[in-house]
Order: C-alpha cells, then sequence, then structure tokens
C-alpha cells in the first residue's frame, strides 16, 4: 500500500508539473516578484545580538538599567599619540575639528580639549563654577605647555576621560544623541559625515587619528557584514558552477543550475524582509548557504535525467521518470537537512530562532524550486548530446570507490582502530574546549577599526562598557557620605583589575569638589571627610545645574548610581573569573539587606549569551539526533539500524569538536551552528546507503556481503559528488575577514568530510561485522516509505506511464 501510494503519488505530481508548465512558471516569476517586494523590509542590525531570552533576570537588569540612565554604548572616541599636539597649529587645528563635530546634530555633547572645564571655588556667595580650562582663544607655544603640563599633572578628573595615564595619548569623547545609536541615522553618520571628515584632518595634519567606541565599531562591523554578502554569493556561485561543470562538462546543465538556486537566493532574501527580520552575521550566511545546499540537488535530478536519456533516449519518459524516482530521496534528505536548521526555532534566543526558521523555509523552497524548475527547463530543450552523458561512466572515480571496497573488504580491523583512536583523541580535544563570549573575537582582526580597538586597549584600559549598577534603596542615598566611601572601595578594587579600566561615577565629581575647594590641589583629591562635607556642600549646592558631565552617574531620585568601567577583549571564563574574585568585595562593600548590586552592560549579556547558547547547543543537537531517529525508525522500522545509522553521523561530530579543542576554537555564537548543520546534512549519505542497500538485500535473497558491495558501490559515486560540492561550498567562507564565519565554514567542511568518509567506511563495516545480527527479514522489514526505485517499482512506474500519458 505504502509503495502504491508512494510512485503513484510521484507520477501524479510528475504529470501536474508537466501539464501545467506554463502556470507552474508564471507562479514562481509571481512568486518571485512578490518577495522582491519584501527586500525594502530587510534590517541590517545596528546593535549587538542579544542572545538570552527576554524573560531572562540578566536582560531584566539591563533594561531596567536603560529606564534610568538609558543607552550606555553611545560614545565615540577619538584619540591623538603625538607630542607635537601641543604647538599652537596642531592645537588650534584639533580644536577646530572638535567645534565642527559639535555642530552636528547627532552628536548630543563634545568633551575635549577645546572645551574642557575646571571647577573652581569662588565666593561671596559661596559657590563652585566651571570655568574653561584654556582661556586664550589662540594660546602660544609657552601656554600650552603650562596646558599640558596642568592636564597630566593636576586634573586627576579627567584621567581615562580626556588623556591617557599609561601616555601621552589625548582624547576626544563625543557623546551621540541617544535615539539614533541603535538606527540607521546612526550608520549615516558614522560613514558618511564622521569618517570622511577625520580622514581628510588626518592627512592634512598627519596627526594618526584613532576612532573607537561601540556605536563607531558596531557600523563598520556592520558595514563589512553588508559587503561580504555579495563576495560570498559571488564566490559560492563559482565555486559551485566550477565543480559543477566539471562533473557534467556542459554548461547548459550549469546555467540550469545556477538560476534554480539563485531564485532561491532571492526567495531567502524576501523570507527575511517579509519577516521582518534584522540581517545578522548568522542570518547574512544563510544565502551563500542556499547555494551550496542547492546544487547536491540539482546534482542528483540532473544526473538522474541523463542516466533516463542514455537509457531510453525519450525525454518525456526521462522527465516524468526523474520527477517519480527522485522525488521522495530528493525530498527525505531536505526534509533531514532542514530538520538540522529547524532544531534552532525551539532555541530561547532571538538571534538562533531567526536564522532556524529562515534556513528551514528556505530549504524545502529550494526542494519545490529544484523539482519544478530543472524539469520544466530541459521539457523545453533538446537532448543532451552524447559529450554531456560521457561522465556517467564516472570511471575516473572508478579508483577511489575500489580503494573504499577494498579497506571495507580487507581493512575492518583497521578502520576500527582508527575509529577508536580518533574517538579517543576527540575526547582528550573535547576537554580543551573553551567558551568566547567575546564581543570582538569574531570582527576582522586585520581591519584598521579593530587595530585602533587594540590600540585604546593599551592606552585606556579597554573600550566596551560593563556597568555596576547600585540601588540604595532609598531617595539621596547615593550621595550619602558612607554610600560614596562604599563606591570609592568598589572603584580601588576595580582599578585593581588589569583587564579592567579606571572607573567612572559621582565618585570623581565629589572628589574634584574637594579638590577645588582646596583651590584645585590635587593631593586633595579624595572624598571629603564628615566635617569637610559640612562646609564643602554650601558651595557643591548650584553646582549640578552648570555641570551635566556626570549627572547621568545618578539618577533623578538620587536612589540609583552606576559605576561605568571598560573592559579589555577578553573570554567569557576570564570574565567568570573576574566576577567570582568581585561578588564577595561587592556584597561585603554593599551588605544584600541594604543594597542592590548588580553587574550589567552589553558586553556582559553578550558573554552571558554565550553560556546560555552552549546549553541550547545540547539541547537542540540532542532534539535533532531524536528528530532524525524517528525519521529513519519511520523509513527502516528497525532499531539496530537506527543505532547503526547513527554511529558513523555521531563521531564525525565528536572529531570535530576535538579538533576545534586541539585547535584553539572556542565555541562561540558562530561554531554553535556546525553541529546541527552538519548533522542534518551528513545523516542524508546515511538515508542513501541504507536504502540501496535494503534495496539490494531484498534482491540478492538477504546475502550481507553483496549487498554492502553493491550498495557501496551504487551510493559512492553520488555521495562523493555531493560531497565534494559541500566541502568546497563551505569552505567558501572561509575567505570571510570574521573568524567566526571562517570558523564555521572550515569546521563544516572538515565535518562533512569526516562524515563521507564515515558512511562509506564505518557504515559498511559495522553492516558486515554485525551480519547476524541483522540478516534477517524482521529486522529489515518493507520501508515506510520507498526512497529508491527497484526493478519491480520500473514494471510499476511504466504501466502507470501508459495508463498515464501526459
Amino acid at each position: 500500500m505504502s509503495k502504491l501510494f508512494s510512485f503513484g503519488f510521484w507520477n501524479s505530481v510528475a504529470r501536474l508539473i508537466l501539464r501545467n508548465r506554463l502556470i507552474i512558471i508564471f507562479i514562481i516569476l509571481a512568486i518571485t516578484v512578490a518577495l522582491a517586494t519584501q527586500w525594502k523590509n530587510m534590517r541590517f542590525s545596528y546593535t549587538e545580538a542579544n542572545l538570552l531570552p527576554d524573560d531572562h533576570p540578566i536582560n531584566q537588569v539591563y533594561n531596567d538599567f536603560l529606564e534610568k540612565f538609558g543607552e550606555e554604548g553611545n560614545l565615540i572616541v577619538i584619540a591623538v599619540k603625538d607630542s607635537t599636539l601641543f604647538t599652537p597649529e596642531k592645537f588650534q587645528a584639533w580644536t577646530k575639528l572638535n567645534d565642527s563635530l559639535q555642530t552636528f546634530p547627532e552628536v548630543d555633547y563634545v568633551l575635549s580639549l577645546g572645551n574642557l572645564q575646571t571647577l573652581e571655588k569662588f565666593n561671596d556667595p559661596n559657590r563652585f563654577e566651571m570655568v574653561p580650562f584654556i582661556e586664550e582663544e589662540k594660546p602660544n607655544e609657552e601656554q600650552l605647555q603650562e596646558y599640558e603640563d596642568e592636564l597630566f599633572n593636576r586634573l586627576p578628573f579627567y584621567e581615562n576621560l580626556v588623556y591617557s595615564a599609561n601616555s601621552n595619548t589625548v582624547q576626544s569623547a563625543l557623546y551621540i544623541n541617544r535615539d539614533i545609536v541603535n538606527s540607521e541615522d546612526r550608520k549615516t553618520f558614522v560613514l558618511e559625515e564622521l569618517t570622511p571628515l577625520l580622514e581628510k584632518f588626518d592627512e592634512e595634519y598627519n596627526l594618526d587619528i584613532r576612532v573607537s567606541g561601540m556605536p563607531y565599531i558596531r557600523t563598520l562591523n556592520s558595514q563589512n557584514i553588508i559587503d561580504e554578502i555579495s563576495m560570498f554569493l559571488l564566490a559560492a556561485l563559482l565555486v559551485t558552477s566550477l565543480i559543477f561543470f566539471f562533473f557534467f562538462r556542459s554548461i547548459r546543465a550549469t546555467v540550469i543550475s545556477m538560476i534554480t538556486v539563485c531564485i532561491g537566493v532571492m526567495w531567502a532574501f524576501g523570507v527575511i524582509g517579509l519577516l521582518h527580520y534584522e540581517i545578522t552575521i548568522l542570518t547574512a550566511i544563510i544565502p551563500p548557504l542556499i547555494i551550496v545546499i542547492g546544487i547536491p540537488n540539482c546534482i542528483f535530478l540532473i544526473n538522474k535525467y541523463q542516466q533516463e536519456i542514455k537509457k531510453h533516449g525519450n525525454q518525456a519518459k526521462s522527465l516524468q521518470r526523474v520527477i517519480t524516482k527522485v522525488g521522495n530521496a530528493t525530498l527525505l534528505t531536505n526534509v533531514t537537512t532542514a530538520s538540522g536548521f529547524a532544531t534552532f526555532i525551539l532555541t530561547d534566543s532571538t538571534l538562533l530562532r531567526e536564522f532556524g526558521v529562515v534556513a528551514s523555509i528556505n530549504i524545502l523552497a529550494l526542494f519545490l524550486l529544484c523539482l519544478l524548475v530543472i524539469p520544466i527547463i530541459y521539457s523545453y530543450m533538446s537532448l543532451p548530446k552524447e559529450k554531456h552523458l560521457k561522465h556517467l561512466n564516472k570511471r575516473w572515480i572508478g579508483g577511489f570507490v575500489g580503494w573504499m571496497e577494498n579497506m571495507v573488504r580487507h581493512r575492518r580491523i583497521t578502520i576500527y582502530i582508527v575509529s577508536i583512536v580518533l574517538l579517543t583523541a576527540s575526547i582528550v580535544g573535547i576537554y580543551n574546549i573553551k567558551i568566547s563570549g567575546s564581543l570582538l573575537e569574531d570582527m576582522p582582526q586585520e581591519a584598521e577599526f579593530f587595530q585602533d580597538i587594540k590600540f585604546f586597549e593599551e592606552e585606556f584600559d579597554g573600550i566596551m562598557p560593563l556597568e555596576i549598577y547600585i540601588d540604595t534603596q532609598r531617595q539621596q542615598g547615593v550621595m550619602k557620605l558612607s554610600t560614596l566611601k562604599r563606591m570609592e572601595n568598589l572603584e580601588s578594587i576595580i582599578a585593581e583589575v588589569p583587564e579592567l579600566s579606571q572607573p567612572l561615577s559621582v565618585v570623581r565629581l565629589v572628589k574634584y569638589s574637594k579638590q577645588a575647594y582646596y583651590n584645585g590641589n590635587p593631593k586633595y583629591y579624595q572624598l571629603p571627610s564628615s566635617q569637610e562635607q559640612n562646609f564643602i556642600m554650601p558651595y557643591a549646592k548650584g553646582m549640578s545645574s552648570t555641570d551635566n558631565l556626570l549627572s547621568s552617574y545618578v539618577d533623578s531620585t538620587g536612589q540609583y548610581a552606576r559605576i561605568t568601567t571598560f573592559m579589555k577583549d577578553i573570554g567569557t571564563e576570564e570574565m567568570e573569573e573576574i566576577e567570582e574574585d568581585l561578588w564577595p568585595q561587592i556584597h561585603k562593600l554593599f551588605p544584600e539587606d541594604r543594597y542592590n548590586v548588580s553587574l550589567t552592560g552589553k558586553a556582559l549579556i553578550f558573554q552571558k549569551g554565550t553560556n546560555y547558547l552552549v546549553k541550547n547547543l545540547i539541547l537542540s543537537l540532542s532534539l535533532a539526533i531524536f528528530l532524525i531517529a524517528l525519521l529513519m525508525a519511520w523509513m527502516f522500522r528497525s532499531f539496530r539500524m537506527i543505532l547503526i545509522s547513527l554511529v558513523p553521523n555521531l563521531l564525525p561530530l565528536l572529531v570535530t569538536a576535538g579538533m576545534m579543542g586541539f585547535l584553539g576554537v572556542p565555541i562561540k555564537p558562530s561554531t554553535i551552528l556546525v553541529f546541527s548543520i552538519a548533522f542534518g546534512i551528513s545523516v542524508d549519505d546515511t538515508i542513501h546507503f541504507l536504502a540501496k542497500y535494503r534495496q539490494e538485500l531484498k534482491a540478492n535473497n538477504w546475502k550481507i556481503k553483496r549487498s554492502v558491495y553493491a550498495a557501496l558501490k551504487e551510493t559512492g559515486v553520488s555521495m562523493f559528488y555531493t560531497s565534494i560540492v559541500l566541502f568546497f561550498g563551505f569552505s567558501v567562507f572561509m575567505i570571510s575577514s570574521f573568524g567566526g564565519t571562517v570558523a564555521l565554514g572550515g569546521l563544516v567542511s572538515a565535518t562533512l568530510l569526516f562524515a563521507m568518509l564515515a558512511n562509506l567506511l564505518l557504515l559498511p563495516s559495522l553492516l558486515l561485522s554485525l551480519e547476524r545480527s541483522i540478516a534477517n527479514k524482521e529486522i529489515m522489514k518493507e520501508p515506510a516509505i520507498k526512497i529508491i526505485e527497484s526493478s519491480e517499482d520500473d514494471e510499476e512506474i511504466t504501466r502507470e506511464e501508459n495508463n498515464n500519458k501526459y
């Protein structure tokens, strides 16, 4: 019954396709145009991906922090390390540059040498006022030298704000309007206004300007992603088309395949726009991924068409049999591949869920495109020439197939020993895998903006903000001297951590107030005593109305405070060690019954999200294995065959994980995808081999050895073809400038290569070694669905064709 349904169903599909070719072409064109209209909705990500669920406690703390203090990543810094800066010509030019930056509507405030202010004490009435640090409009060289000396030696308030404590580097801080930080306006400002202005200035005055800050980094990184999409598409098309042409030696077959996958790419962009998803570093790889996965479909269909043409030369019959005979196989292989991606949909991470949705939808859509477009285009073309069918002899890889058969026949012990050695080594390597939650690690390290990041790490001890969020649980609790002393002690602890910068908080302003009270003497840059507070406070009462520099470090009620430090590019393990050391001291300084203290900030959230994704990796991979095992059970109805089939597919995953440990490739958002993707694709080879093996068992009266070797010869070539395409196709990602994309391409390529060898060597060896356990009709029952045709099926299809001429 299942057999009749299977081929009867696909015969009906074949007739439907071939009788309605023009209608189907029109429908495909209409869908393509409709999805093309959705391209305008594609949005490139203008913020870091939040890997945690929206309701996660860490996200809730961060959202509460944003509600009190606003966007924390709105600072762009421009630095110069040049001993000639404090000369009249260059100083005037530097001041003019900063004044021009202040005129941009996207910039709220610029803190620079030219507009620097110092706090001074005045009497009658008693008050503090901010006065210009540099009073002269055009100071001479002698005056500039005095200002330079005073800045570096008498103004600790501006340390790591305006000058570096490590050298004579000076920086300007641009506070970007918070409304545009996560919008396209930020990109326009950075790329079209700020960057050209700084490049022109650098060229004119040769000051070697360095630029950084999260808005700047995110903009240039996003632009790199955009630039690489077109590069990946062209590279994937070029590589796969060359390999395809090498296999088929037919320009016509190559062009048809490229047309098919290009339509698939257009649909992929359309689906992203239709769902209003952002293009992130993950969704950006889907279009070239569609090309890589689509080409094996084209190979399978065109190869079958040419085989049928060579067999009987009837085009109509060949096209119908392509759909009838290959329908189940291509459907099942695409379903298993899509399943590997679809498991990400069940995670709580928005980033992975969107990737899983778009990838799985488009893989299934690509199956339909290949099944429709290739037979229809060929139906309007003449028959292939004899030279285009020569590759069907497959003599050029006869040596490879012979080597495989010889290994399985005579070297099974060697295969098992190598497998066990690889497994053992992989387990050792897995214990060396590290988790990396670095925001910067995957960025292009040769890019100029990445070199600037390293410069700021050296000069200012970090660029990524880490926030300590303090709730005093009472209004005006922040400005109490006891709270300020606790904050100062915590800042001292933070400053001793090599990976963190000198903190910024309201404590600086209070310490500066005491220094100003004592006429700017830097030795009094410290918190006032309780007695000093009484006579300093009358001077400080009106100060907040004139100074907005650090007002964002205390909320309007005076209950909440923030301490901002900047962290270097460190991994998850290093950050966890820092947290482990900080928390006991935080709880000691801020008793939990009186204060609520949290660590937050985008960099920290990204690291926490990476840990969260590792847990989701185990879940999604386990789910993928379970779903595909169910599919195998439904197809083969044999528990033993499920176990046998999983071994050659799990071993490559373990080998890849071991390689990551030995090569120092960490688990991170980009490399997490490797395992589910590779498993979903590699299991296709297992399905093909076992389906052919079961068919040969029936034809050879359940003789295991003869059936295994026959299946190996028949499926080895097609596995080799598709594996080579996938290997080189995924290798395209290694030309990326993003470390994560390079790792993804290399690891998936290596995994698929291991998977091909495991399916062609280890799987047949297991079947031969366990022949007594599986050599009976009860274990290899009639499959629930037909995957490939037998001679009996050929007769049935012929009868169907005779009864239903299309």
